[in-house]
């Protein structure tokens, strides 16, 4: 069959948008991985997919997948992408409510860029010393849809993203599951720079938007940031993290960056690979 398709990307972070509220598109976890290789499909970090929600709790759903095929509960900047996607192909107004495996976003819109709410933070582990080669790592872990592990570096430019990122991605410590990896350098008050290893690209991607929540987030709660934190990602792009924090507990947490259309297009898919 023929696969009709909206190329996006947040922030450099790239995705592939298919609505399927008919309920006519079926991917395998191998259509996934063919249509996100950047040499013999669209090329892509995930592929969001907009279903009905059939909770009753948000206005839509969605279905995510990584580029290896496997799903993930939650992706901040596809979530961006999405809902401008449902906006534009689904005439939402100012502000759409979706169902993810993390539970229901809220986003809202200004002009290019749109604004998320996050689900809390959550399995916060501060200061822990994980082994790794060459000696002894300094981890602080939280969840903010999906599991991060942050590492304060004084240069993240010098540092070697896919090795670092891999060894600690699959790092006993973090479980069978893993974790995705952030290296952050402190650029000022309320300032940071992150680079991100993601669980499920297994790579380097140029933005993280759970990624760089998490990071900010623990730059509030280690160097007592105040709201908003600005984080500049690999792509170029700054994104912006807004909170509230009383008596300990995270509320009110949200992403604010770009997402922007590419392009749109058809490709075949299952059997049709290659006709």
């Amino acid at each position: 069959m023929k696969l009709q398709f909206t190329k996006m990307n947040g922030a450099g972070n790239d995705f592939i948008l298919v609505d399927n509220r008919s309920g006519g598109v079926h991917l395998a976890p191998e259509d996934v991985m063919r249509l996100c290789d950047r040499r013999r499909g669209v090329g892509a970090d995930g592929v969001l997919v907009w279903v009905p929600c059939r909770s009753g709790r948000a206005d839509w759903a969605w279905e995510f997948y990584n580029s290896d095929g496997s799903t993930a509960a939650m992706c901040g900047n596809g979530a961006r992408c999405f809902a401008r996607f449902v906006q534009r192909k689904g005439g939402a107004g100012d502000r759409v409510t979706f169902e993810t495996g993390a539970g229901v976003i809220t986003a809202t819109f200004d002009g290019g860029r749109v604004t998320v709410g996050l689900t809390p933070p959550c399995e916060w582990r501060l200061r822990e010393t994980v082994g790794v080669k060459g000696g002894e790592c300094v981890v602080h872990s939280v969840n903010t849809g999906v599991p991060h592990a942050v590492v304060f570096v004084p240069d993240v430019g010098a540092v070697p993203v896919s090795a670092r990122g891999a060894e600690l991605r699959w790092h006993p410590h973090f479980g069978s599951r893993g974790t995705n990896v952030n290296f952050v350098q402190v650029l000022g008050e309320g300032r940071i720079r992150v680079r991100t290893y993601e669980r499920g690209v297994e790579g380097e991607t140029l933005a993280c938007g759970t990624g760089v929540t998490a990071s900010a987030l623990v730059c509030a709660r280690l160097h007592g940031f105040g709201s908003p934190v600005r984080v500049v990602v690999e792509g170029g792009d700054e994104l912006e993290v807004a909170f509230q924090e009383a008596g300990g507990e995270w509320t009110r947490v949200s992403l604010c960056g770009p997402a922007e259309f590419v392009f749109e297009g058809e490709i075949p898919i299952g059997g049709g690979w290659g006709g």
